[in-house]
């Protein structure tokens, strides 16, 4: 199940070019269990984590845990993670269905609450609940401070730079739990093909079951000493495009 994934580092690593790679885990809260397993699978692996955390909803709590947390970023996910969407449309909160400055006025509270709360763990990177914004937010994202935003997908022109995720550990719109290693391997591999710009693995804690856990610990164990990759923290590579 691994094959493509290990043909495709030994390649990046006979080139010379070994791959960028990071990790971004969204809806943190509070601390919880399932905050603590990530960490510890992180930590040990040295795999730094940006955690999209939910503004309205988090506060000293998970402040005091991340205080002795290692290779952690925050950043803003939304501001309450609420959707405005109406039913027949994608839920979104960050979409045109609020006059912008409003919209904004929100992201600029938690761009603030987080940026106070984390000090030492903070980037100013909005990432949008579902993924999805309105391009008259995103115009005004720059002005509130922020220097990137990260949403799923390919990365396309914008305001400010993206980083976005490109592989998602959970099957959504299936069976809502992990998806097989195979896939996940594969879909890893064949981005490593495209493109030598870094690539995102996507997870979401508070919702992981065994497989998910599973494929992030032996995705780790292959990668975290491979020449063929590194892993990177959103903040290095901001600050290093």
């Amino acid at each position: 199940m691994t094959e493509a994934l290990i043909r495709a580092l030994d390649l990046r690593a006979a080139n010379g070019s070994p791959a960028k790679l990071w990790l971004r885990d969204d809806d943190a809260i509070a601390p919880s269990a399932e905050l603590d397993h990530l960490l510890s699978l992180t930590e040990a692996a040295h795999v730094p984590v940006t955690l999209a955390v939910i503004p309205a909803h988090s506060g000293p709590a998970l402040a005091k845990r991340l205080d002795t947390a290692q290779a952690v970023s925050v950043a803003v996910h939304g501001w309450s993670h609420t959707n405005h969407a109406p039913a027949f449309e994608k839920k979104q909160e960050l979409g045109p269905h609020r006059p912008a400055p409003q919209v904004l006025d929100e992201l600029a509270r938690g761009f603030s609450h987080l940026a106070q709360l984390h000090p030492q763990h903070f980037t100013p990177v909005l990432v949008p609940p579902w993924n999805r914004i309105a391009p008259q937010v995103v115009a005004g994202l720059p002005a509130l401070g922020f220097k990137a935003l990260s949403v799923f997908g390919p990365e396309a022109t914008a305001d400010l730079p993206l980083y976005n995720t490109h592989v998602d550990v959970i099957d959504w719109r299936g069976t809502r739990s992990g998806r097989p290693d195979t896939v996940l391997m594969n879909e890893i591999a064949q981005a490593m093909a495209r493109s030598d710009a870094p690539i995102g693995l996507l997870t979401h804690h508070l919702v992981h079951d065994a497989q998910v856990w599973s494929f992030l610990t032996r995705l780790f164990a292959l990668t975290a000493n491979h020449p063929g990759c590194r892993w990177f923290g959103l903040p290095t590579l901001i600050a290093s495009p």
